[in-house]
């Protein structure tokens, strides 16, 4: 997170963790239900409140930086957000929906983009 900070987000208006996107579905076998579990990104970037712009899956450092990157983009999708990020503590791994030429590019946790440069 000192990465995201660090590039010139407002922590109380611009970031937030553990956004829950979607009620885990309901399974049901005769007369019992069973939810599975809810679906929540583990951070959100916001250019505004609630105009979100970015889904951010955080992974243990054990992980490959590109590990979470699918299940962001699942996430990004019911956001509908263009901006996707990867990272297991040692880098990220960048979705930018924007960029047709070059979808992914793995970026240094001193390179995340600022709040302006990601809305151009």
């Amino acid at each position: 997170m000192p990465a995201v900070q660090n590039a010139g987000r407002d922590l109380m208006t611009q970031i937030r963790q553990e956004v829950k996107l979607r009620d885990g579905k309901v399974i049901v076998r005769g007369q019992l239900g069973v939810r599975k579990t809810v679906k929540s990104a583990d951070i959100v970037l916001y250019h505004q409140p609630n105009i979100p712009l970015a889904v951010i899956e955080a992974k243990a450092n054990k992980h490959e930086v590109g590990k979470g990157i699918q299940q962001g983009l699942d996430y990004a999708r019911l956001q509908e957000v263009p901006f996707v990020f990867s990272s297991n503590g040692d880098g990220f791994i960048f979705h930018d929906k924007t960029n047709t030429d070059q979808l992914e590019t793995q970026i240094q946790l001193s390179d995340f983009p600022s709040p302006e440069q990601l809305w151009q």
